[in-house]
């Protein structure tokens, strides 16, 4: 996907009513073109032909219109929800001590690994 040289993609940035004094409302416009879902495609590799390529564009672009919207909505002054439920109802959390409850087997789980460095697990690059 292109990003910001693409003639249909634009970073809008405001001030204003609503925007606390200092911040920035970002906007983008993320529509995408037939050449970015041929390129979303082909790093999926999927063998879409065109009607489906075109199906695709709709559908990823119809998702962007509503974020886009989403984003719109001013929400300053609401307080996040860690549940949809806890909007209409008292929740109570069960939440455990964040305890280490287990030992470390770091190495003896990486024993059967081909390539380890440094804790970690190495495998062959795949992205371009």
């Amino acid at each position: 996907m292109a990003g910001a040289d693409h003639p249909d993609r634009r970073v809008i940035i405001t001030q204003g009513p609503g925007i606390p004094r200092g911040s920035f409302l970002i906007r983008f416009n993320m529509a995408l073109t037939p050449e970015d879902v041929t390129r979303i495609a082909d790093l999926a590799r999927l063998d879409l032909s065109e009607g489906e390529r075109g199906d695709l564009l709709a559908q990823l672009n119809e998702f962007f219109g509503i974020v886009e919207r989403m984003r719109a909505v001013d929400t300053s002054g609401v307080a996040p929800l860690y549940t949809p439920l806890s909007a209409a109802q008292e929740v109570h959390l069960r939440l455990r001590d964040d305890v280490v409850s287990e030992p470390d087997n770091r190495e003896a789980n990486q024993k059967s690994a081909p390539a380890v460095e440094g804790g970690l697990f190495l495998v062959p690059r795949v992205i371009e």
